[in-house]
């Protein structure tokens, strides 16, 4: 069982970090993070603070896993420091794991939100009992065109400001992948939605629950057969989360991970997996064919798998709590968090 880390209340003092890409502090696009900041303060009524070595820019930070890794700990240790939010995911944060001292984070839990890259400082949290939340970054979904949208909103408020329990997530009616490039003139051009399906049911009935694991599909591969990566027994009783990032990846990559899962027996030991909107739908059909082929090699044509989930590296998105038990019922072919997120 992981530690839920206290609820967010208006007035919060939170830390925003850089853990992977530095883009927060380069000059071109210290805007795009301001605006990110304003959102919090004003939708959500927090007080931020950057951590000392958020902004010192791309170059610095990359040269400097330890600097990047200070951050997060010094945000973990200050008591004042309610929650951590990172500006923005990369793909190189597993440099930081010889400066993460898993004590902290145990001895101090809060709130930590990103995505993508982001999966690999969860995966510290997993590994010190802490329970962090996948979902929106300072520099993406904080700091939208025009205004947040009003589902993401509504997600981080349900999932990170209140302890009752979260009850059925539905799909978005809307979303985009639009890229609009960050330059200021563009801050006021909406991106362009489109109408979303909603969830399928790839394989499997009835209803089944578990406690919620994944990531970034990509990304976990960093983290395989290091000191991150969650014992065996903690894949029991779980519903698996994957998403692919905006390097949309080859299916028959997505193949290959997958059957490491099943080599692994992690397949095997799950009870059920949610799978998210894969960015622009790109491999949409075939991402499914590839699930659905692995399933059937390992022999877990049964086990529930929901499609085209709003989370990951598509918005609007949903907040995804890990170790928090959530439920997929086939029938209805809805998604559940069972119980609250925080304390």
């Amino acid at each position: 069982m992981l530690i839920k880390p206290e609820k967010l209340q208006p007035g919060d003092k939170v830390a925003t970090i850089s853990p992977s890409f530095g883009g927060a502090g380069e000059p071109d696009l210290r805007w795009r993070y301001e605006q990110g900041v304003e959102r919090l303060r004003s939708v959500f009524g927090l007080e931020v603070v950057p951590m000392p070595n958020s902004l010192k820019g791309a170059d610095y930070l990359y040269r400097n896993p330890q600097a990047r890794a200070d951050d997060m700990m010094m945000a973990f240790k200050d008591p004042g420091i309610k929650g951590i939010f990172a500006n923005i995911g990369g793909d190189e944060s597993i440099r930081l794991l010889p400066y993460i001292d898993f004590n902290v984070i145990r001895e101090n839990p809060k709130i930590l939100m990103g995505y993508s890259d982001v999966t690999v400082s969860h995966l510290f949290c997993h590994k010190a009992g802490v329970s962090s939340f996948y979902g929106p970054a300072v520099m993406t979904d904080f700091a939208e065109n025009v205004r947040m949208h009003s589902y993401t909103v509504d997600q981080i408020k349900r999932i990170l400001f209140s302890n009752e329990p979260v009850g059925e997530i539905p799909p978005a009616e809307e979303w985009t992948s639009e890229f609009l490039e960050w330059k200021e003139e563009n801050k006021t051009q909406s991106r362009k939605m489109q109408l979303n399906s909603g969830y399928e049911v790839l394989q499997g009935s009835g209803v089944v629950q578990g406690r919620l694991i994944g990531g970034c599909i990509e990304v976990l591969e960093f983290a395989k057969s290091t000191e991150i990566w969650p014992d065996h027994k903690y894949w029991e009783d779980s519903i698996l989360f994957f998403e692919t990032s905006e390097e949309k990846p080859d299916p028959f990559l997505v193949k290959c991970w997958l059957r490491n899962y099943g080599t692994q027996g992690i397949l095997q030991k799950a009870n059920g997996m949610i799978f998210g909107k894969p960015q622009d739908e790109k491999y949409y059909e075939e991402y499914k064919a590839v699930i659905s082929e692995v399933m059937k090699e390992y022999e877990v044509e049964n086990l529930p798998v929901l499609y085209n989930l709003n989370f990951g590296h598509t918005e609007p998105k949903l907040v995804l709590p890990y170790g928090v038990r959530a439920e997929i019922n086939c029938s209805k072919k809805t998604f559940s968090i069972l119980e609250s997120g925080v304390q």
